[in-house]
């Protein structure tokens, strides 16, 4: 264990990248991203906490955006004492960026796929956190995700849309309660960040049909120093498991790419 409570894996060899998963899923959303990297990298993935099999998330002030990059950094001190490539999608994008802008000497390079907008925008689920909470206590898991993780409002196609029902129906609830109100309910816009802090090589990867997240990945890859963007054709915001194939592509001529 990387850091108390978390779940946490390594597989492969080679530079070490650290992947974590969005909101409602776990490392088991990365397995097409592992099977395509693990032979020439480390890949380190994990269970934010309050997912899957790391530990619920008890009070309310430890779902906020610091305990998460607390986590992340445990993780990637685990798994490298060496500068690694950062990676993560939707709310684990958020958590990679903000980790990179609070310890930017520990990253190699940056992976953001997906990056969800703040809730200023009215895109995505930052905006609506604070409702989707509220459902989950009011009405549980299944009615809540149905309205808004996997329904017709969440811009998922029907495969994307299984694969995150089925994850989500794990979880504990009040810990996913917690995370909505206290960390992407508070997202800030990538214009209130200091990205220019950020030197590393960035790619950021978001589906065409992402409306969400287009804006804010096409505003992060121009804002962000030496960034590159990757509109992937035919996916939505679960975009590494819609193509895997093209996503799996992108990273690998990336990843090449870096100084050794």
């Amino acid at each position: 264990m990387a850091a108390t409570g978390l779940h946490v894996e390594t597989h492969g060899a080679g530079p070490a990248l650290v992947l974590a998963h969005g909101f409602g899923g776990s490392a088991r959303n990365w397995r097409p991203q592992l099977r395509g990297l693990k032979d020439a990298y480390a890949v380190t993935l994990y269970d934010a906490r309050g997912h899957a099999r790391s530990s619920p998330v008890a009070r309310a002030e430890d779902a906020r955006a610091q305990a998460l990059v607390a986590d992340f950094s445990a993780v990637a001190d685990a798994a490298s004492e060496l500068p690694l490539v950062a990676g993560g999608l939707s709310m684990g994008a958020a958590t990679a960026l903000r980790f990179a802008l609070a310890q930017p000497a520990r990253v190699r390079a940056l992976v953001l796929m997906a990056p969800p907008a703040g809730p200023a925008s009215g895109r995505g689920i930052s905006a609506r956190a604070l409702a989707f909470a509220d459902a989950i206590e009011r009405a549980g898991l299944e009615a809540a995700g149905a309205r808004y993780a996997w329904g017709p409002g969440a811009g998922l196609d029907a495969r994307a849309a299984a694969w995150v029902r089925a994850g989500f129906l794990e979880h504990d609830p009040q810990s996913l309660a917690h995370l909505l109100r206290e960390y992407l309910a508070r997202l800030e816009a990538p214009a209130e960040l200091a990205l220019a802090r950020v030197t590393a090589p960035s790619l950021v990867i978001v589906g065409d049909r992402d409306a969400a997240s287009l804006p804010t990945a096409r505003e992060l890859a121009a804002a962000l120093p030496g960034a590159r963007l990757e509109v992937v054709a035919d996916a939505g915001h679960v975009v590494n498991l819609a193509q895997p194939e093209r996503v799996n592509g992108a990273l690998r001529e990336f990843l090449a790419a870096l100084p050794t």
